[in-house]
């Protein structure tokens, strides 16, 4: 069921992703619409247990959807914006000094922590190298302040969010 679910959601995606760009239903092709099943059946194999893991269906709740659009719209395009103009300041500056640096952000699920590690690797200037099977990331970083940073000093609120909306 989980992989009927997400083979569902993807293709939906696809087909508003899509929209627009073909005759048939005033929409799209029919080409799309096959690429668009192929799609969503990929999909489905690939992340339905992940996205619903044991059959929870959790993340179907729109209550968590409205948060993982407010958290794509607010802190993590804030996120995003301030560490686009951090390392071109830095790039500017050379006042860089990378390293690899471990946090654990205590997240239970594996979504919440592939949520996390995306929106780490998507913020410039930082990058997820490995998550370990307790969770722990470990975070290249354009500059290490500290060897054992907190979780707030290498991604901010991410994490909560993450917890919100995946746990």
């Amino acid at each position: 069921m989980t992989y009927v679910v997400t083979g569902i959601l993807a293709f939906l995606a696809y087909l508003y992703l899509a929209a627009g760009s073909g005759t048939l239903l005033g929409a799209w092709s029919g080409a799309e619409l096959v690429a668009g099943a192929i799609t969503g059946v990929a999909a489905g194999i690939a992340g339905g247990k992940l996205l619903f893991p044991a059959g929870n269906f959790r993340m179907l709740n729109p209550r968590r959807w409205i948060l993982f659009l407010l958290y794509l719209f607010g802190p993590f395009f804030l996120g995003m914006a301030r560490a686009n103009l951090d390392v071109a300041w830095r790039v500017i500056t050379g006042r860089i000094r990378p390293g690899i640096v471990r946090i654990e952000p205590g997240l239970k699920s594996d979504l919440a922590v592939t949520l996390l590690a995306n929106s780490i690797t998507l913020t410039p200037g930082t990058l997820t190298v490995e998550a370990d099977d307790k969770g722990a990331l470990y975070i290249h970083w354009i500059y290490v302040q500290d060897e054992t940073p907190s979780v707030e000093q290498v991604c901010g609120s991410f994490a909560s969010w993450a917890r919100r909306i995946a746990e």
